[in-house]
């Protein structure tokens, strides 16, 4: 059977603008924000900041450009940093961080849980003490959701006591927030809960919020200030940016709407279980379910008008505000009529 209709869970950036958005857009104050500062821009990024608990935050096209930015001002070239194992900085940004930062890659493994790691691994590569010739560890860059852990979230405590390790071992702390508010909604905490101590925090507008383009990376004053340097650098000034800022704003404003994303991925995962899937529970809106072939368990979904992404070892699905939970239940009715094939053992 063919299917007219695509349900696209490949990821929460599948988003589109609704029609309250694209007015908001079309209407939005503008200036040249490299010039005078778009004003709209600068509204959301005093918005965001305050959400966060940051002195002061910057616009920035996507989170790789954050992040990247937040590396470029961390790290001398060089420097080793950690992260944890299969963090996206590591596996989904093309190397930026040692390409364009110079810094070297240090894998943490998941020793506390899923995307979680311990304390004890940070201050295992403290180098305070080391002979001149060795590496120097600079930052701990750690992520709160853990996107290919399967949208794993670090609590409040967990991340006080990571910072703390870093604090005592001499380094910055950079968090990748990509899915923070994810984070901050699964929780029932506000999203500043989850960046006590940091440095510098990168979140996105541009996934299960629904904004078409962005991310605010936060920090110091003095930080954002250089920000605003390398990001031109990277070419990333706006002009007009209020028209995408516009849509950031009212993206803020969507936060709690989130809840609903981590219903439907329960909803999916239990769904997927129930026809002899292998699947955690999700935390939020990722589901990652593990088979055997993934190449043609994607080719089979395909083939059912159902769309997810590949991960090491499974496939994973994100719901999100354009895929309802009827979307949801008529994935599961068309997955359970084709018969997937059967998961791994």
């Amino acid at each position: 059977m063919t299917y007219a209709r695509r349900i696209d869970l490949r990821s929460d950036t599948v988003t589109q603008p609704d029609e309250t958005m694209r007015v908001a857009m079309s209407s939005a104050q503008v200036g040249d924000d490299v010039l005078d500062h778009d004003p709209t821009m600068r509204r959301l990024e005093e918005e965001t900041a305050a959400r966060l608990g940051m002195d002061a935050a910057l616009w920035v096209p996507s989170g790789t450009m954050g992040n990247v930015i937040a590396m470029v001002i961390h790290l001398r070239r060089g420097d080793r940093f950690l992260a944890p194992r299969a963090a996206h900085v590591l596996e989904a940004e093309l190397g930026s961080s040692a390409w364009l930062a110079g810094g070297m890659p240090q894998p943490l493994e998941w020793t506390v849980g899923p995307g979680r790691i311990n304390p004890e691994d940070v201050r295992a590569y403290a180098t305070q003490s080391s002979p001149y010739y060795a590496l120097t560890t600079r930052l701990l860059c750690l992520e709160n959701t853990h996107n290919f852990a399967g949208g794993t979230v670090t609590p409040p405590d967990e991340h006080a006591r990571l910072v703390s390790a870093a604090r005592e071992a001499g380094l910055l702390v950079h968090l990748d927030g990509a899915r923070l508010w994810n984070a901050s909604v699964a929780l029932g905490v506000p999203p500043a809960a989850l960046t006590v101590g940091v440095d510098t925090v990168q979140v996105c507008l541009s996934k299960g919020l629904g904004a078409p383009v962005g991310s605010v990376v936060a920090g110091s004053r003095s930080f954002v200030k250089e920000a605003r340097r390398v990001r031109k650098m990277l070419g990333g000034g706006v002009r007009q940016g209020g028209v995408l800022a516009a849509a950031g704003l009212l993206a803020l404003e969507r936060i709690d709407d989130l809840a609903a994303d981590h219903a439907n991925a329960a909803l999916l995962a239990e769904g997927l279980a129930g026809l002899g899937w292998e699947v955690g529970q999700p935390e939020t809106n990722i589901v990652i379910a593990a088979v055997p072939d993934v190449a043609s368990t994607l080719t089979a979904l395909e083939r059912v008008g159902v769309l997810a992404t590949a991960v090491p070892g499974g496939v994973r699905f994100v719901t999100h505000r354009d895929a309802p939970e009827l979307d949801v239940a008529e994935a599961l009715r068309r997955i359970s009529a084709a018969q997937s094939p059967a998961p791994a053992a």
